[in-house]
């Protein structure tokens, strides 16, 4: 199943913006749809369908701008829509706790939809539509998951944050480095829009950051007090359990590829 998913990224970000604007699409409708579902389980109640939406606008928009097909005073379009939650929530008499909920809103729209809408500003970093920056990213955080994971199967030794996942390793995350370098480096010789140093510098960022994301995935799981995030993704749980390390790692790639 891992092998069709990665297979159908690959052929969608290599055959049109468009195809990959609707994969990452349907990704992020999922995963923010999969995110209030989750919230729902310790009694919250978040406007799911409006925050949805409400991200989705946010994606579209940015595509748009960083396309060169809208100005970018449409941005604007989401400060009205986001302050129409507190204008739904001030008429459900039933929500004991409004703003509680309110927050939860804005946190799926900022933990999920913000960093996916922020992956349009890497594709288009170079002027134009480029599959290579987006698919090496990708590549490099497969990359240091699978070596994370076999290095710390055999090596395995020192807890890097047993409070929040026992599983994870010391020399689990050296392992994840090592790889996703060696990946970055091989990367380089196949994909020219970035330097050797952009993609070395890159990998350690993803590593680190998607670390963090896998963390920030499982305190949020275990303040849920679930195993997987959901059964969307056989043998990988829900979105979140497959995407969470991409989602810390967009922001601080694109920050990394826009200043320097």
């Amino acid at each position: 199943m891992a092998l069709i998913g990665v297979a159908i990224t690959g052929v969608s970000l290599v055959y049109s913006e468009w195809a990959y604007f609707a994969l990452f699409m349907l990704i992020c409708t999922l995963t923010q749809l999969e995110f209030y579902k989750l919230t729902g389980l310790d009694g919250m109640l978040p406007l799911k369908s409006y925050g949805t939406a409400i991200g989705l606008v946010i994606y579209t928009i940015t595509f748009l701008v960083e396309k060169g097909e809208i100005s970018y005073r449409y941005y604007f379009l989401m400060f009205p829509l986001a302050f129409g939650i507190f204008l739904i929530k001030l008429y459900r008499k039933t929500d004991k706790k409004p703003f509680t909920n309110i927050a939860i809103t804005f946190l799926g729209v900022i933990y999920v939809a913000v960093p996916f809408s922020l992956l349009h500003v890497a594709t288009y970093s170079m002027g134009s539509y480029s599959y290579e920056i987006v698919l090496g990213m990708l590549v490099i955080l497969w990359a240091s998951d699978s070596g994370a994971y076999f290095a710390g199967t055999l090596f395995g030794r020192r807890k890097l944050f047993e409070r929040i996942s026992p599983k994870k390793s010391w020399e689990g995350s050296i392992g994840g480095t090592i790889v996703a370098l060696a990946i970055a480096y091989g990367i380089s010789q196949v994909f020219h829009d970035l330097q050797l140093w952009q993609w070395m510098i890159a990998a350690i960022l993803i590593v680190v950051a998607g670390t963090y994301g896998d963390l920030v995935e499982s305190l949020f799981k275990r303040s849920m007090a679930i195993k997987d995030s959901g059964a969307s993704i056989p043998g990988h749980g829900g979105f979140l359990d497959r995407f969470d390390g991409l989602l810390l790692s967009i922001p601080f790639f694109v920050a990394f590829l826009l200043i320097f």
